[in-house]
């Protein structure tokens, strides 16, 4: 079991972050903040994969001001990114968002971090302050020879300082990086200095194949060794394939339950089905059923021979075959049927259980 350091709490809009409360799942869109349509369209389709806070980029005045229909209307917690221009920063709050991602250090004078604190005090939302190691300070890189967890760490307290100074600790860390190796060092150590809640990331991380893998590594590493409260997966392309890889990495390491465990065999010489796509429909099928008393299992197996018998711990479980196939329960033949007939018949035998077993 994962034991976890209880964190301060943070609250962004009605998610706590932190404080032993259960590990976030963030995101962030791809869509232009201005086309508030694009954007909400976006943020609708991450919250239905599972995806519970949404950050948006604030590049101008006009996406700032966009922030107020999306915001109102989302059904997600939102957080605007903000770099350097600390009105986008005060606009942006003034729209309704739920937190702030800046580094106060990079939007100039102290009067302007000063106006900052002062608008999201009065709205009591958070700052997420966002260490990259491939943005860092010229001073730090000079300092230390380039990025290194020092360097990031010297970053963040510097950031955390000058919103201290000023009577504000409404506060998340992150240290993001695109080596695994780096971001590991980095949030060991800031672990062992601060209370704030972590949020976790390996930045940049690639396309779905190298993506899944770094990510998984480097925040499934930490998660493992108690440290962290919220994670974004960050992936190429459509950021709603991010949510599946980061609710399964909280699954595998016990700190999510999900409704369901799908089983599916590697297939060999013996398949005579097409199970990748038959194993992606069960998956996809499946994948918003509402919570369980516990977790079902759920097996897609290539062989009929073998294929009840090895996934004899599965609830229920499907085995094809050349245009037949089989049907079970915890490893015992319940159905022979034809091959398109499989996955209904899969799905009804599960509809009938979570009627049973649901939580309303």
């Amino acid at each position: 079991m994962v034991q976890r350091k209880s964190t301060k709490p943070v609250s962004v809009g009605s998610v706590t972050i932190g404080g032993g409360a259960p590990i976030v799942v963030q995101s962030m869109t791809n869509t232009d903040t201005r086309d508030i349509g694009a954007t909400l369209a976006q943020i609708q389709a991450l919250a239905d994969a599972g995806c519970e806070i949404v950050r948006l980029a604030v590049l101008d005045n006009e996406a700032a001001t966009a922030l107020k229909n999306i915001a109102s209307n989302s059904p997600l917690p939102v957080i605007a990114d903000i770099h350097f221009d600390y009105r986008l920063a005060i606009r942006a709050v003034e729209q309704g968002v739920h937190g702030l991602r800046l580094n106060p250090g990079n939007i100039g004078a102290r009067w302007k971090v000063q106006e900052v604190v002062r608008a999201v005090k009065e709205q009591q939302i958070p700052i997420r302050i966002g260490v990259n190691a491939g943005s860092l300070e010229k001073e730090l890189l000079d300092k230390y020879g380039g990025p290194t967890a020092a360097g990031m760490i010297e970053s963040a307290l510097g950031h955390i300082r000058l919103l201290e100074e000023e009577g504000y600790n409404n506060i998340k860390v992150s240290l993001k990086a695109s080596s695994v190796p780096l971001m590991l060092e980095a949030y060991r150590k800031i672990y062992e200095v601060l209370d704030y809640p972590l949020h976790l990331g390996v930045t940049e991380a690639g396309t779905v194949r190298s993506g899944v893998v770094k990510s998984a590594i480097g925040i499934g590493t930490l998660l493992s060794e108690g440290i962290g409260d919220t994670i974004r997966v960050s992936l190429t392309g459509d950021p709603v394939r991010e949510i599946p890889v980061a609710l399964e990495i909280l699954r595998v390491l016990g700190l999510r339950q999900r409704s369901v465990e799908l089983i599916s065999c590697p297939t060999c010489g013996r398949t005579q089905v097409d199970l990748a796509l038959l194993a992606e429909n069960v998956e996809e099928r499946l994948a918003h059923l509402p919570a369980l008393d516990k977790p079902l299992k759920v097996a897609v197996m290539g062989c009929a021979v073998n294929g009840p018998g090895e996934a004899r711990e599965a609830d229920f479980g499907i085995a094809g075959g050349k245009g037949m196939g089989l049907l079970f329960r915890k490893g015992e033949i319940v159905a022979r049927l034809p091959e398109n007939e499989l996955l209904p018949a899969l799905l009804r035998e599960i509809e009938d259980y979570v009627r049973d077993h649901g939580q309303g």
